[in-house]
């Protein structure tokens, strides 16, 4: 592994590609870039962001639950072979959603014919007969698609566990090609056949968890051009010179972020509102028990307001280990406290109330607050980063990554993303 100490300082430090942040984003474009001019500036000790892994008490945790769902197979076979000494395990999902003590198939929307009678008789009747409006946000949407029972058994309590806010703040379009969908006739056919594929039916896993991913980008980067516990603090657009706690002014040709994206913008200094770009936070408790739990599952989601979490993962059931281990998932807003002790013993409290845990012994535990976690995206947020972004290229500052463009998408998506913005600087040959 890289030196976690940051490169002495020096008043002449120039470089064609300033990256900051060596988390997925960044890495895929240091990796790909057709470049060795480059620098890549990350202010945590290690790599990774998000994307990192924790190795407990014979337990393997992620930061939180991040299972690659690859579109693009070359992407997938890129990153797979170069992770030779490690089992890569393909799986299947099963995710169900707790509802009334029992457990039904993922989605919601497909699967009320799973409900008690009564609550199946309402949500079919209001899907059938619900209000034709056209949506102005993300609450009336899920209305106006499902009708009132759908919208208020499971997909508005459950969004507003997740993202920590009044669902009607959110855009229409907040979450993209990542909500499912569902109209009448599918939610009839689901019936007689079920079909509950999504986005992520299938996902890999390496053995090794998600910084495996990490480290197989880490391959293509110079270990000399990584400087660990160093964070840019002040960007000056004009003279393209970026300032860093480690004392350096470093000159850029190109600058990559993928710090959050109102972060980028107070290193800037550009003028904005700042109440234009609004989050959540997730508190993510990592919990490893003395015997199995529920078997097969992968992960769970809890739409009950009076339960702390809104969804669990069962890495055991990926795995196939004899010991329940667990991610939970606690949203909160962007400026609750947050008392970790308070959070975990609740959450052992939810877990026996739900029926998740029975007697079992907890043997060993890991938590961690991702913040920002789900950004809220907004007509107001869209309309700025497209603005700002504009205004940044202008300067020679490219802002990528679910955070760099304040956005909704996948792990994949990033190193897509990352990718087409590097194959944009390739420099043509004389001979073109």
């Amino acid at each position: 592994m890289p030196s976690s100490r940051p490169m002495p300082a020096s008043p002449s430090d120039s470089t064609r590609f300033l990256v900051l942040g060596a988390g997925v984003s960044g890495l895929s474009f240091a990796d790909w870039v057709a470049s060795d001019d480059y620098l890549v500036c990350e202010a945590d000790s290690s790599i990774g962001g998000y994307c990192k892994t924790v190795q407990q008490d014979g337990f393997t945790w992620d930061y939180s639950g991040h299972f690659f769902h690859f579109r693009h197979a070359e992407i997938e076979q890129y990153l797979v072979e170069r992770m030779k000494d490690q089992r890569i395990l393909e799986v299947v999902k099963d995710s169900r959603i707790h509802w009334k003590g029992e457990l039904v198939d993922f989605p919601f929307q497909k699967n009320i014919h799973q409900l008690p009678k009564a609550d199946f008789v309402d949500a079919l009747y209001d899907l059938y007969f619900r209000e034709d409006v056209e949506p102005t946000n993300f609450r009336e949407m899920l209305y106006a698609k499902f009708g009132r029972s759908i919208a208020e058994m499971f997909l508005v309590p459950y969004n507003e566990k997740l993202y920590a806010t009044d669902l009607a703040n959110l855009d229409v379009d907040a979450m993209g090609r990542f909500f499912p969908y569902a109209d009448v006739e599918s939610v009839i056919r689901n019936f007689r056949k079920a079909d509950n594929t999504s986005y992520n039916s299938g996902f890999t896993y390496p053995e090794g968890g998600a910084i495996q991913y990490v480290h197989a980008l880490m391959q293509g980067v110079d270990p000399e051009r990584l400087s660990l516990d160093e964070r840019v603090e002040r960007i000056d657009l004009e003279a393209r010179v970026a300032h860093t706690s480690a004392g350096r002014s470093i000159r850029y040709e190109q600058l990559i972020s993928s710090a959050p994206f109102p972060s980028l913008l107070a290193m800037t200094g550009l003028a904005h509102d700042p109440a234009d770009f609004s989050w959540n936070k997730v508190l993510v408790f990592n919990l490893g028990f003395d015997r199995k739990g529920p078997e097969g599952i992968h992960w769970i989601y809890f739409p009950q307001r009076e339960l702390s979490f809104y969804r669990l993962g069962f890495y055991d059931n990926i795995f196939g280990t004899d010991r329940m281990s667990m991610y939970v998932e606690i949203g909160l807003a962007q400026d609750a406290p947050v008392d970790v002790e308070a959070a975990r013993a609740r959450v052992l409290e939810d877990l026996a109330a739900c029926g998740v845990v029975d007697g079992h012994e907890l043997v060993s535990w890991h938590s961690v607050v991702l913040d920002p976690a789900y950004v809220h995206i907004t007509t107001r947020s869209n309309a700025e980063v497209a603005r700002l972004k504009a205004e940044l290229a202008a300067h020679g500052v490219s802002s990528i990554g679910r955070y760099g463009s304040w956005t909704y998408c996948s792990i994949e998506d990033n190193i897509v993303e990352a990718r087409s913005l590097a194959d944009s600087f390739a420099v043509p040959s004389n001979l073109d």
